[in-house]
């Protein structure tokens, strides 16, 4: 079914504030606990790094690119519509609003519609739209071959596993499908004119496909933005995803990542096109999955 078909989902604005579900101080604080513990346990290797000034081209990603600090992974919330009791302190947090029940709060998906309501309707569009579309699976990663095309100056400081003139040939050879605006605006000028689609900021809610990587990745970037309106063991759920796309996305690079440890996916063979394809198949299923979950929590339906 052609995205332009769904029934479009009512954004908060139009259902009222009223509690899905209420949890006593114990309950909640033991759920915010183990949630820290959690996202430490995720972030740990990061943290060390971090403290001793070492940078990792696979793993600095998720911190880097999407801006959110490991501090604020480990704050949790219960997600929209959920009256946490005795939580008095959470009443003034952003997009949180104070319960009917002294010293109560709750995330208010309302509160987050009226302040952003051109973000919610993006969210909506592309979590619903993208879940909505078969995937596409013929890419084989070469969006990042296309990022060193015929080009001295790359974007790590990581020799190329086969040399600038193989990493070339690769890229003659195959077909640049790239659906994603933000790996597309990475291409090499050289790169550009050879991919299928030409992609935009504009166009990207018509061309955004589960099959890619990177809107895989970006799942957990809609979480972020939607804050305490999607509970937190879901939002270490699609960081978690997100990690593991990561790792798949630089084996299938061109880059020689031996020095970390990484395994190429060589995808300039056939057998490693099967196995990116398979990979790749397996996490569209989860980005999915998660998109209906993080609907499902902020607009109490699940992805039409």
């Amino acid at each position: 079914m052609d995205a332009s078909t769904i029934p479009a989902r009512p954004l908060p604005e139009a259902v009222a504030a009223e509690a899905r579900q209420r949890l006593d101080r114990a309950t909640w604080s033991m759920r915010a606990d183990a949630h820290a513990d959690r996202a430490d346990a995720l972030t740990s290797a990061h943290r060390a790094r971090r403290s001793r000034g070492e940078k990792h081209p696979v793993h600095d990603f998720l911190f880097t690119y999407y801006g959110y600090a490991p501090a604020q992974l480990r704050r949790w919330h219960p997600g929209a519509g959920v009256l946490l009791a005795d939580a008095g302190e959470r009443a003034a947090w952003r997009w949180y609003s104070p319960g009917v029940a002294a010293g109560s709060a709750m995330p208010d998906a309302q509160v987050f519609a009226t302040e952003k309501p051109q973000l919610a309707q993006l969210i909506r569009t592309m979590l619903s739209r993208t879940a909505s579309r078969p995937g596409q699976f013929g890419c084989f990663g070469l969006h990042e071959w296309a990022m060193v095309y015929r080009t001295p100056e790359h974007r790590h400081d990581v020799p190329l596993r086969l040399g600038q003139a193989g990493t070339d040939a690769v890229v003659d050879a195959g077909e640049l499908r790239c659906t994603h605006i933000d790996a597309f605006r990475f291409f090499t000028p050289e790169s550009v004119p050879r991919n299928r689609l030409a992609p935009t900021r504009e166009t990207q809610p018509q061309l955004e496909q589960p099959g890619c990587l990177h809107a895989g990745m970006d799942v957990y970037k809609w979480a972020v933005k939607l804050g305490p309106l999607v509970p937190g063991e879901l939002l270490l759920d699609a960081f978690e995803l997100a990690g593991e796309i990561r790792v798949l996305d630089m084996q299938a690079a061109p880059y020689d990542l031996s020095a970390w440890e990484v395994e190429p996916v060589r995808i300039e063979t056939a057998e490693g096109k099967a196995e990116y394809v398979r990979r790749q198949r397996a996490f569209a299923d989860r980005a999915n999955a998660l998109r209906g979950r993080i609907l499902d929590a902020w607009l109490g339906a699940p992805v039409p």
